[in-house]
């Protein structure tokens, strides 16, 4: 496919989320939106109105029509649709995280190794302005503390807060702090649903880098910060609102506070606009299923401490 040409785009799932990835195919000018597919015909049907595009019948049919496909429907379902999708010869973005098991997550990415097709996860912090500020700056990271707080919402529910929200923040650290994993301490408790509500985990890397990731999906406000602290220097920064400062230390009374100056951007347009890019070009994804693997393996044993605390 030549760079002039449009890639033909469909989303299966058209709820909260899948929405904004139909109306963005549908904006962006390397794409065209070929159409959606969702369990709800009338949603689907909405959707379709909305952004000028065709309701398919079955996944199938969407597969045959198009180059590139998101995937945006409930994680526990992310597996039976993507690997159809595969074998039809399309290109994924599977919402994150990339499934719920290890076994399924090493299925998509063999099938995907097999079909020589493009699987990137839909990890959408790495696409905000803040983590390319971090990528820049963050050079030998020793301790980093991410808070991340949400109202509760059942959309979500069919996993813990865990592969809801913490896998953000997982999958930012890992990629920080540059080294395997030694050890994982979590602890955590279920409010509303059935599943962990609230969660804490302490990671602790090879290279003794230390991070603290603290979730919770029944706050009363929404929350979405991390802090990095390295050799002289640290930094306190927003991922919801793109800002924040980063202080320089230069011996005991030199400190000195700078602002972030933040170009404001939509990272889910980032997002999609990489992904196409690396279809066209054959490129491998800044979040590529290897990436998506190695957090979920992370969040799982979160999941498997909690629960283990739940049962007592």
């Amino acid at each position: 496919m030549s760079n002039d040409e449009k890639l033909s785009c469909g989303v299966v799932g058209v709820g909260y989320l899948g929405q904004h990835h139909a109306r963005i195919y549908s904006e962006l000018e390397t794409s065209t939106l070929v159409g959606v597919y969702d369990n709800n015909p009338e949603r689907a049907k909405e959707i379709a109105d909305k952004y000028n595009c065709r309701v398919f019948n079955t996944i199938a049919e969407l597969g045959e029509a198009c180059d590139a496909v998101s995937v945006a429907v409930p994680t526990d379902r992310h597996t039976e649709v993507a690997l159809p999708l595969l074998d039809q010869g399309c290109d994924l973005l599977i919402e994150k995280p990339i499934c719920t098991s290890v076994e399924d997550a090493h299925a998509i990415v063999k099938k995907a190794r097999e079909k020589n097709l493009i699987v990137q996860v839909g990890h959408i912090e790495h696409f905000n302005p803040v983590m390319s500020f971090m990528e820049t700056h963050v050079k030998s990271p020793r301790f980093i503390v991410a808070d991340r707080l949400a109202p509760f919402n059942v959309r979500g529910t069919e996993v813990g807060v865990v592969l809801d929200l913490m896998i953000h923040d997982i999958g930012i650290i890992l990629k920080l702090a540059n080294s395997p994993v030694e050890k994982i301490e979590a602890v955590g408790v279920n409010v509303v649903s059935k599943r962990e509500d609230i969660a804490n985990a302490r990671i602790v890397f090879k290279n003794k880098c230390v991070a603290n990731l603290n979730v919770s999906r029944v706050s009363f406000k929404k929350l979405r910060e991390i802090r990095v602290f390295q050799k002289g220097m640290y930094m306190s920064l927003d991922f919801m609102n793109q800002k924040g400062h980063m202080v320089k230390i230069n011996g005991l009374t030199d400190i000195v506070p700078e602002e972030v100056p933040f170009e404001k951007q939509e990272p889910l347009k980032s997002e999609l606009a990489s992904f196409i890019d690396c279809v066209k070009c054959k490129k491998t994804p800044k979040v590529d299923a290897t990436l998506g693997l190695s957090a979920l393996e992370v969040a799982l044993e979160i999941e498997r401490q909690i629960d283990a605390i739940i049962k007592e």
